[in-house]
């Protein structure tokens, strides 16, 4: 039942947020986008190997 309800909210959010974004004017230069994609693999390899941990504790 939980997962029904995490999966409700994501879809309410995901109908609410995407219009939104959509008629923001809000853009990101290139070279913006390229620092924060050099950030994105390592903090979820980062954040992989933290989850492992935890696993293995529990």
């Amino acid at each position: 039942m939980t997962v029904v309800i995490i999966l409700g909210v994501l879809l309410v959010a995901l109908l609410v947020v995407v219009p939104l974004l959509e008629r923001s004017s809000f853009r990101m230069s290139d070279t913006q986008m390229n620092k924060i994609g050099r950030w994105v693999l390592p903090l979820v390899i980062v954040l992989a190997l933290i989850q492992l941990v935890r696993h293995m504790l529990s």
